[in-house]
């Protein structure tokens, strides 16, 4: 470029981050054809075709797999610097969170999560992407704001931060004969079951424990969600395993019991986790403090006699 041309800049920013002249266009507020029109001047700028079709997709070439995390770093130091004072006003601020997490985070956390980030910036909104056991560059290319959950594959620069202790529970529709008896793992085996797909691992830990007793699952269901599995449970006699802030949420709504399983699965660390490029940018730092303080006003007893009405004595 011959001169320095920060429209350009944010235009291609989008462009790599949604990988859409579509999507690229309505973040920017801009009609697709000017979208258009500016990938035609990076594309001459840097003599390079940036996107290329592939299919009904575009994809990246090397060169803007090259820029992706540079220029997006580029556009997030430019907005700090050309605040009035070099400071932000968050009350101004027109920014869309994005936050990958498991599918149930949206459901139990997003409208309070939201409601808390407004208070302190009222035109912010909220985005839960999907988790993802194949997209460890996310957070170092800028392409979402936090990763949230059982972050096993971060990587080394990346910074986190403890929010919760997770249980996994057991959930059956309501009145299953499962739950007439006490809960043994022989018993809880027995059933057929559906499992959730992991992120990063072979087996949930339920599988495993009860193979070190000679029992197994008959897992004869797997779906990508907890949520996926809690309505399998809802609408047949499957047994699903979930965590607790989840089916403590919406099991009595879809008709579901809770019960405690008859292994003993330690409780997994929940954390936040952000690049360090953002360690200091004031709205990220909103962001992070909104999910530690939400996550610490969702607090879960113990699971007992109270959780599943009519059998008591067997839970205890």
């Amino acid at each position: 470029m011959n001169s320095l041309d920060l429209n350009l800049l944010a235009a291609l920013d989008a462009l790599l981050t949604t990988g859409s002249v579509a999507a690229a266009a309505q973040r920017m507020h801009l009609s697709a054809p000017a979208m258009s029109h500016k990938l035609a001047r990076i594309r001459e700028a840097l003599d390079d075709p940036i996107l290329v079709r592939a299919g009904q997709k575009l994809i990246p070439t090397p060169r803007a797999e090259e820029m992706r995390a540079p220029v997006r770093r580029l556009i997030s130091e430019a907005f700090v610097l050309m605040q009035p004072g070099g400071g932000l006003d968050l009350t101004r601020m027109q920014r869309e969170f994005i936050v990958r997490a498991p599918e149930g985070m949206g459901i139990v956390y997003g409208a309070a999560l939201l409601a808390e980030i407004q208070r302190e910036i009222p035109l912010a909104t909220l985005r839960f992407i999907p988790e993802s056991d194949s997209d460890s560059m996310a957070l170092r290319e800028g392409r979402i704001d936090l990763d949230v959950g059982i972050v096993r594959d971060a990587g080394p620069e990346v910074k986190t931060a403890p929010l919760y202790e997770q249980r996994i529970v057991g959930v059956a529709k309501a009145g299953h004969r499962l739950l007439a008896a006490r809960v043994t793992p022989k018993r809880f085996s027995a059933e057929q079951h559906v499992s959730i797909a992991q992120r990063g691992r072979n087996k949930e830990a339920v599988d495993v424990l009860l193979a070190d007793i000679g029992c197994a699952r008959r897992i004869v269901l797997t779906v990508p969600s907890a949520y996926g599995a809690l309505m399998a449970a809802a609408r047949s006699s499957l047994i699903a395993c979930v965590p607790e802030p989840l089916a403590r949420t919406v099991a009595s709504g879809l008709g579901l019991e809770i019960f405690k399983l008859p292994v003993a699965i330690p409780v997994e660390q929940v954390v936040q986790a952000w690049h360090p490029r953002v360690d200091a940018e004031p709205a990220s730092q909103c962001l992070r403090r909104c999910v530690a303080s939400l996550s610490r006003s969702a607090t879960f007893g113990p699971l007992g006699q109270r959780v599943v009405a009519g059998h008591n004595a067997l839970l205890s």
